[in-house]
């Protein structure tokens, strides 16, 4: 079954991409069947990054979720920094919050963003964000962190702090299985996900707080972790499963391009595990290029076949966890539909006797 954005708006590179798949007709499936999902996608990246985002997620819900039907509703934080650039897109594609309170979804999906405090409960969006972790414990059958979301959550619920990393952890990490648990159920190991991050998580931090550390990388630290609260289950997401093959190169030209603009005084590390030694090599002859002529104009000599040469090699793992995460959604439903239904059976029957006691 396809991923169905609701409403009658739908972003146009997703439309685009989708108007090629099958669409089931009004009445054929509704959101609030157990067998479909609801996810609600509170997308908090930047401007530059905002539609990319949507259609990651998009795209692997979509690729993860065989037959299941998953609907989709886009939420914004208020306080979330925006330029004009993408006003338009969010008043025309996004809610607020205030409708996810009137209108619950099965699920969660929040998006980090990037950080302007050191302290993330200075950031103008932290009252908004805490709020729905707050909200989702008791109002979802899960929810995904991803990235500085995750690190809020942890922060919020168990004051557990981020530690700043000497260098940024860059590139397509192998992890493996530490748990067992439904999530990573039938997942082939080494499990590959790309990190992007400037802080990091302790895994003994984590344990004293009741956490499960799912997968874990040798040099990436704490990969997947979890912790059922209330009636939700939190999935925490260091790395991004969702990227696509081009990501992690957009952020590294954004860094590099940082550097030739005198934003930044180094040159960005070259993410680890993701460029083939041939593309390794031309882009350390760049690296010598921007070295000499440190100048914005710099990056138009940007190896280019650099970009055909990338590749997701972490895709069949981010579809594999967001498919048990689907599943996870529809057996938790499954079961309150049935827990539902039994009592409503019990309830009948205790009134037909009660009626043949008159």
């Amino acid at each position: 079954m396809p991923l169905i954005v609701c409403g009658d708006r739908v972003p146009p590179r997703w439309a685009e991409r989708s108007n090629r798949r099958r669409v089931p007709p009004i009445g054929e499936t509704h959101p609030g069947e157990s067998t479909c999902i609801t996810v609600g996608l509170i997308n908090n990246m930047p401007d530059s990054a905002l539609e990319d985002t949507e259609l990651q997620f998009f795209d692997l819900l979509d690729r993860a979720s065989g037959k299941t039907a998953v609907f989709i509703r886009l939420y914004a934080l208020s306080g979330v920094p925006r330029s004009d650039r993408s006003q338009p897109h969010l008043k025309r594609f996004y809610v607020g919050l205030e409708q996810l309170w009137e209108r619950p979804v099965d699920a969660l999906i929040v998006t980090g963003t990037e950080p302007q405090r050191a302290d993330l409960r200075e950031e103008p969006y932290w009252g908004e964000l805490v709020d729905v972790f707050d909200w989702a414990q008791g109002n979802t059958i899960s929810i995904v962190l991803s990235c500085l979301a995750a690190h809020a959550g942890v922060l919020h619920s168990d004051g557990i702090q981020r530690h700043r990393l000497d260098d940024k952890r860059f590139g397509v990490f192998e992890a493996r299985k530490v748990h067992d648990h439904a999530l990573t159920a039938a997942i082939s190991e080494p499990i590959l996900f790309p990190h992007s991050r400037w802080n990091d998580l302790d895994a003994h931090e984590l344990g004293e707080c009741d956490y499960s550390v799912l997968t874990y990388s040798d040099q990436a630290g704490v990969d997947t972790f979890v912790k059922k609260k209330q009636k939700s289950l939190f999935v925490h997401f260091q790395g991004h499963p969702e990227y696509v093959a081009h990501t992690l190169l957009k952020e590294y030209r954004r860094d590099i391009k940082r550097f030739l603009k005198g934003e930044r005084d180094s040159y960005p590390s070259t993410p680890q595990g993701y460029f083939d030694p041939q593309a390794s090599t031309r882009l350390a002859v760049f690296k010598q290029r921007a070295a000499r002529d440190r100048r914005e104009s710099c990056i138009a000599h940007f190896p280019q076949e650099v970009v055909e040469r990338v590749q997701s090699t972490w895709r069949a793992s981010a579809i594999s966890v967001y498919c048990n995460w689907l599943q996870y959604i529809i057996s938790q439903k499954g079961e309150v539909a049935a827990f539902t239904s039994m009592a409503r059976a019990y309830e009948g029957s205790g009134q037909a006797r009660a009626a043949m006691l008159h």
